[in-house]
């Protein structure tokens, strides 16, 4: 996953186990205990709402408390506490000088190894986060851009970004689960088999047209993340370090497979049509546009 970004990671860690979640509490209540003959369907469906809350809002903050874990697992990566090279000792010393400033613990540092000029911050709250950069990002951008991108990522972990995420997937899943079972409850009084099916086909296709609006709002976030590394370092450095990774993703349509370039554009933005909708960032050229205003 090269285009690997924390809220990305999350929103796709957040499917994942709620829909695992949610069909395995269904074949447990509907399935597993009438084996046992304990039948508790007439319950469960008098408080299908309150199910829909602690399963939805259960997966979302799960996927939460793990994010650093699933960042680290799905990673080449080294974490970095004491820098061994003039590269670690920027990506170490900025976000170290940037947490002093803010006045919260310092994040974990880590590298990963990947040709695309990234970086992600992801973790349950802003005292205990982590911050990853690439090494395509080290050796495609000056130390100052360089700077200036950690900047942001250290935007999205004061912010609490990844919280307030999780908190909007929760309510997303919650309405999810509660439509699935609502059309499930009543397939199941003439085909259980049907009913099944088409329960776990709603949650896949409910739960990802749930990430429209998550997505739109982690587009905003990047705008606040954007203006919060121009108040700490200057907006110049924010522009030039989007305009560094916006060039490296024109050359990458060249020199790299189409597969290769696409990685990359989910840090670009550069969607296009229905695909848009689910973009996490929005495009360079906006982003450098909403900087030169401020």
């Amino acid at each position: 996953m090269k285009w690997l970004k924390g809220i990305t990671l999350l929103l796709i860690a957040n499917v994942l186990i709620f829909v695992t979640l949610s069909i395995t509490f269904t074949l447990l209540v509907n399935v597993i205990l009438p084996a046992f003959g304990i039948d508790v369907r007439g319950a469960v469906n008098q408080q299908d709402l309150v199910w829909a809350m602690v399963i939805g809002f259960g997966g979302a903050f799960l996927s939460l408390a793990f994010s650093k874990q699933m960042a680290r697992s799905m990673l080449d990566c080294h974490q970095i506490t004491q820098p061994r090279s003039p590269a670690e000792q920027v990506i170490f010393g900025a976000v170290q000088e940037i947490a002093q400033r803010l006045r919260i613990r310092m994040p974990e540092v880590w590298v990963y190894e990947s040709p695309d000029p990234n970086a992600f911050a992801t973790g349950p709250s802003k005292n205990n986060s982590m911050v990853a950069v690439s090494t395509g990002l080290l050796n495609s951008l000056n130390e100052q851009e360089v700077r200036a991108v950690l900047a942001h990522e250290m935007g999205h972990v004061y912010n609490g970004d990844m919280f307030t995420t999780t908190v909007l997937a929760g309510l997303m899943n919650t309405f999810v689960y509660f439509i699935s079972r609502w059309v499930y409850r009543h397939l199941a009084e003439r085909n259980e088999a049907l009913a099944f099916g088409v329960y776990i086909f709603l949650q896949v296709v409910l739960s990802f047209l749930a990430m429209i609006p998550i997505s739109w709002f982690s587009r905003r976030r990047e705008f606040a993340a954007d203006s919060f590394s121009a108040k700490v370092y200057g907006r110049e450095a924010m522009i030039s370090a989007l305009q560094s990774i916006d060039r490296w993703v024109k050359r990458a349509k060249i020199e790299y497979s189409t597969q290769d370039a696409l990685a990359t554009m989910k840090i670009s933005g550069k969607s296009s049509g229905f695909f848009r909708l689910f973009a996490t960032h929005p495009p360079i050229e906006e982003r450098v546009a909403a900087l030169q205003r401020l």
